[in-house]
């Protein structure tokens, strides 16, 4: 209804728009039926958009340069840079320490952590003040009591954003991957929709990415309703429009690269190791190395067994997790 980036949208053609299916289009022509095509409702600049292409710069690790710049606390004596930082532990030939932390089966906590935090920095470092109304705190208030007169004056603190994501991520047990999802679907509602992420926007904003992203990634998702149970105050009627909104300023796209899901894992790690939110390591026992050595070759033979059946480079987020469950019981339990 008068959205030109609609996947319904109707040509200006004197013809009626045909009922009849089409032969997929050869490369680099337009589509003219009713159907707009999926190439046209990319942007001109799809190798610069990061939620799409794996070599384009995450828009967080940018706002974060600041931060990754002087990730280490120095101070001067002397003329010379002290790094004060604690130092961490490294493997020797005797130990090994690793992280429980995989780009298929990320650690919850840590990876909520770096989300809330590239949050905290997209609000700080915002290049615009732009907001739409279906975000307003103050017009959509998410609790009976509002909000307050300088909602929108004050950036909130990062334990402020994660304690707010973590809640949602606690109560509708969502997974780890479901936040790195949400992460790009806020920047690239960001692109898409020329926004930003404001003090007075942040919260409806993260709400429409949790809830898109689980219902895109989990097999059972929750549903809209469910989050009304989290959020007390909040209508049905309300997440509906929300999350309506939010998938046409995607251009309902929705899916999500392997590849720019592997971008984002790594870029959030880089964030946290700036930021000291570093995964914390273990020494590697014989168990442990058990278990990686049966993760690795159930992931090889899934790799094998795609390849066989023409698994192509750019697939989609179900590929990623090698087509089955995303956690076996069998090796971790």
């Amino acid at each position: 209804m008068g959205n030109s980036n609609s996947c319904c949208k109707f040509n200006n053609s004197s013809h009626p728009p045909s009922t009849n299916f089409e032969e997929p289009l050869p490369e680099g022509e337009e589509s003219v039926g009713n159907l707009q095509h999926i190439s046209e409702r990319e942007p001109e600049d799809w190798d610069a958009d990061p939620s799409l292409h794996p070599k384009a710069g995450t828009i967080f690790m940018e706002r974060s340069k600041a931060s990754l710049e002087n990730g280490m606390v120095r101070k001067k004596s002397q003329n010379h840079l002290v790094d004060v930082r604690p130092l961490k532990k490294s493997s020797s030939c005797s130990t090994i320490y690793l992280d429980d932390s995989t780009v298929s089966q990320p650690n919850l906590k840590n990876t909520v952590k770096c989300v809330a935090l590239a949050i905290y920095y997209h609000i700080k470092n915002r290049t615009s003040h732009r907001q739409l109304d279906i975000f307003d705190e103050k017009l959509h208030p998410l609790t009976r009591d509002g909000v307050a007169d300088d909602y929108d004056k004050h950036d909130p603190e990062h334990r402020q954003i994660y304690k707010f994501v973590r809640t949602l991520f606690n109560a509708a047990q969502l997974t780890a991957e479901c936040a790195i999802i949400t992460l790009v679907y806020l920047e690239r509602l960001l692109t898409y929709a020329e926004v930003d992420i404001t003090p007075a926007t942040w919260k409806r904003i993260v709400l429409g990415a949790i809830l898109l992203a689980s219902k895109v990634w989990d097999d059972q998702a929750v549903w809209n309703v469910d989050y009304c149970q989290i959020l007390k105050d909040i209508t049905v009627e309300d997440m509906n429009e929300l999350e309506r909104q939010f998938l046409e300023m995607l251009q309902f796209n929705i899916n999500v690269p392997s590849s720019v899901y592997a971008k984002y894992y790594f870029d959030l790690r880089t964030l946290a190791e700036a930021n000291d939110l570093a995964f914390p390591g273990e020494p590697l026992s014989k168990e442990r190395a058990q278990k990686l050595e049966a993760m690795s070759r159930v992931c090889e033979d899934k790799v094998n067994e795609a390849l066989r059946n023409g698994f192509k480079k750019w697939s989609s987020m179900d590929n990623v997790s090698m087509g089955g469950p995303r956690r076996s019981v069998a090796i971790l339990s």
